[in-house]
This record gives C-alpha cells, sequence and structure tokens, in this order.
C-alpha cells in the first residue's frame, strides 16, 4: 500500500508540473501578438521577387568569380554589397568603411585577408539593443574549368538581407523606426570554417551582451527532394535552443504573414546532418545569443557550379524573406527583449 501511496503522490506531482508547463507556454503564446500588422505588411510587401531576382542574378555572376575569401571575386562582392548601402542611405557602425578587417593570420588553408560587411538602422528607444541579421557573402571561387556561383549558396541570403535592409529603411524613413538596432552583416570565410562569424563574436562590433537575436540566412532558395510535393516550406533550426519565446514568435510571425510550413526535422538533437553547427549563427549561440538558422536543404547543385541563379524559385524566396523581415519586425519593437531561458552548451 505504502509503495502504491507513493507511486500515486509522484503521479499527481509529475501531472501537476506538465499542467503549469502547458499553461506557461499558452500564456506564453498569447503574449506574442502583432499589434502592427498592418503596418508590418506595408513594409514586407516591399519586399519583391523582382529585387530579389536583381539582386542574386548580380551577385552570382560569373564577374564575382565564385566570390572565395580573400579573392579578387570575393572583393568585388563586397564592395557591390557596401555600395547598395550607400545608395540606400544605410549607415555602418563602422563609419564610411563598412568593412570589418580580417587578417591572412586569422585564416587558415592559404585565405588571404577579407572582410565582413556591416551596415544598420539605429534604434528609437533602445539603439544599444540589436537583432543581427546574417548571411555568409563568399563561395567556393574557381576552377580553370568552372565558376562556382553559389546562386542559392549564397546569394539567396544575401539577396534577402540587402532586400529587409531597404524594407525596413524604407519604414524608418515613413516614421516607423525600429525601436532597437538592426543590424545587416554579410560574413566572410564561411565556406572555410565559419571564420567571418567567429571573428566578429570575437570582436563584435556590437557587444553580445546587448545583442538581442541572430537571425542567419544560408540557402534559402531552393527546394529539396523531401519537399519536391509541397515547396511552400523552409528549414528552422535552432529557434528554441536557447530561447523558447524565440520559437514561438517565429511562429506566430509565420502564422500571420506567410504560412509557410516550418519544418523542424533538422534541428533534432540527433539530426546526422549537425546543420545547428554548421552556419555562422552558431558562433553566435556559443555566446548565448538566441539564434534562428533558416536553410532550404540541400539539393543536387550544392556546392557544384551549376548552382546557378536560374534555378532559384523566386517567388518562394520572396516568401522566405518576408518570414525573416516579420520576425524581424517583431524583435526590434516588442517591449521587451527575448528572454534566453536554456543553456548555451
Amino acid at each position: 500500500m505504502k509503495v502504491q501511496l507513493v507511486a500515486l503522490s509522484l503521479t499527481l506531482v509529475g501531472s501537476c508540473a506538465t499542467l503549469r508547463h502547458t499553461k506557461k507556454i499558452e500564456n506564453l503564446k498569447a503574449s506574442i501578438v502583432f499589434e502592427d500588422s498592418q503596418t508590418v505588411k506595408t513594409y514586407l510587401n516591399t519586399i519583391t521577387e523582382d529585387d530579389l531576382k536583381s539582386h542574386v542574378y548580380t551577385f552570382s555572376s560569373d564577374d564575382f568569380q565564385g566570390r572565395r575569401a580573400g579573392e579578387i571575386g570575393h572583393h568585388k562582392a563586397t564592395k557591390f554589397i557596401k555600395d547598395f548601402y550607400i545608395q540606400e542611405g544605410i549607415k555602418s557602425p563602422l563609419g564610411s568603411k563598412y568593412y570589418q578587417y580580417i587578417p591572412e593570420a586569422y585564416f587558415s588553408e592559404g585565405i588571404k585577408d577579407s572582410q565582413n560587411v556591416i551596415a544598420y538602422i539605429e534604434g528609437s528607444e533602445q539603439p544599444d539593443e540589436v537583432i543581427i541579421i546574417s548571411a555568409h557573402s563568399d563561395h567556393e571561387g574557381f576552377t580553370d574549368t568552372d565558376i562556382y556561383n553559389g546562386a542559392d549558396d549564397n546569394g539567396s541570403g544575401t539577396a534577402a538581407v540587402l532586400e529587409m535592409a531597404q524594407a525596413f529603411k524604407i519604414a524608418a524613413a515613413e516614421g516607423y523606426r525600429p525601436k532597437r538596432s538592426i543590424v545587416f552583416l554579410h560574413l566572410t570565410g564561411e565556406e572555410v570554417g565559419l571564420n567571418g562569424s567567429r571573428y566578429y563574436a570575437q570582436y563584435p562590433v556590437f557587444s553580445m551582451k546587448n545583442t538581442v537575436a541572430n537571425l542567419n540566412i544560408d540557402m534559402i532558395g531552393r527546394v529539396d527532394d523531401a519537399h519536391s510535393d509541397n515547396e511552400d516550406y523552409v528549414y528552422v533550426i535552432g529557434a528554441d535552443r536557447l530561447s523558447t519565446q524565440l520559437h514561438y514568435i517565429s511562429e506566430e510571425a509565420n502564422e500571420q504573414f506567410t504560412n509557410l510550413e516550418l519544418d523542424y526535422r533538422l534541428n533534432k538533437d540527433n539530426d546526422p546532418n549537425r546543420y545547428y553547427y554548421r552556419s555562422d549563427h552558431y558562433n553566435f549561440a556559443q555566446k548565448g545569443v538566441p539564434v534562428i538558422f533558416y536553410f532550404n536543404g540541400e539539393h543536387e547543385d550544392y556546392h557544384e557550379p551549376t548552382d546557378t541563379p536560374d534555378k532559384i524559385n523566386y517567388p518562394l524566396l520572396e516568401k522566405r524573406t518576408r518570414l525573416i523581415f516579420a520576425t524581424a519586425w517583431y524583435l526590434a519593437n516588442s517591449k521587451n527583449r527575448i528572454v534566453v531561458d536554456k543553456d548555451a552548451s
């Protein structure tokens, strides 16, 4: 009888704990509201497939020679990014140079000096708190016979960041400046060991303590084999690893504005691909910054010279970019910054 009573007591305690957790999640979800949803839609709609297409075709053209970090083609590519921000009137926290230079000694494999590109829109109320939207700008370079244009990897992510920057700039000019600062970070050396993000995390322009979240984009322009019957998806990786709140903000942004299938299968701890550890967001997560990694999965042209701009699904790239924009809008304008409630390890 005593054993039965102990077992019953443990069951009741477990049930109560489950109920408390369920109620806590319900309250959290109920608290996430886009009170300015019509405003979000107005600026979200400035992100268009035509503009994205123009950026991808330019950024993955032969002129940039496959954008290998430290080489002439990548220098040209980062100048293209810098010139875009100057043309749009989007400033850099680094002043006129826009570049965070990374010395050759920081790299391996014979990589020469390279640079991250950083622009931002300063927040109106909590300018020292920042949301970082990132994408890597480098790719595999070229051989005697082929150029690795990297349209999806990562022309798609680069185009998305440029379009979101323009949308936030238009909003700010029309009286909707974000409360927190939004940083647009184009990282070098991802393909050779996440070097650009590792350098930024080690020598941050904005302190990691004041970095609210990192939304990282690496390949969002294609459809993988697992979704051949339903292309309206994006893999979401890492959203719940450090902040429960970030996960539900992402889901609410999707429900309100894009209705994509948010696929979490690659976020599992036992995912053999280990994508959570394989792109630039991971260097932020190691510093305790909540992250989301947006990804379309690998395809037959991954890291091949056949990854060309004509194969990008531009309507889908538009929809995915709009999801990230809406998520960033909420993070930048919510009353309180998101809570980190899980261990970085």
